[in-house]
């Protein structure tokens, strides 16, 4: 079977503290042969390794993470009159989810020195997809999923 070992952004919303794998199934928009794969998230890292394999040539790169799938803020207390001096409360972290989820580039390379390159984004559920186009033009839509464990 051929295989893609790709992370993106979805992969900035895997678990931490352990490596993820993630199921590619990739199309090119002119015909209906789906390639597919895996990819490895290790711990929430912003980068990592991705191959890609269409019509026997395995493409390899790294896919960097271009926006988080989070936005972390703080939110302090205060103080204020209210009937009577009143002290302030303690602030505290607050993480919210980017509803477009998160953003990723992967640059691959074959050995005959072509190219692949990739956007992706990242949803929830460790979801995602994007599009990727190779040196000739064609574009290929891609699914990612959470890779099952076995």
């Amino acid at each position: 079977m051929k295989t893609i070992h790709f992370l993106t952004l979805a992969c900035a919303l895997a678990l931490t503290g352990c490596a993820t794998s993630y199921q590619l199934a990739v199309m090119p928009r002119d015909s209906g042969k789906i390639y597919s794969g895996t990819s490895e998230n290790s711990g929430g890292a912003s980068e990592g390794p991705i191959s890609i394999t269409i019509e026997d040539k395995v493409y390899k790169g790294t896919w960097v993470q271009i926006t988080s799938g989070t936005s972390t803020g703080y939110v302090s207390g205060g103080y204020g009159w209210w009937g009577g001096w009143h002290g302030g409360g303690v602030g505290g972290t607050v993480v919210m989810d980017n509803p477009q989820g998160g953003d990723a580039k992967a640059l691959l390379t074959a050995p005959d020195g072509s190219g692949l390159r990739c956007d992706l984004r990242g949803g929830g559920y460790s979801r995602g997809g994007g599009v990727c186009r190779d040196d000739r033009g064609r574009e290929y839509d891609v699914q990612i999923r959470p890779a099952p464990r076995g």
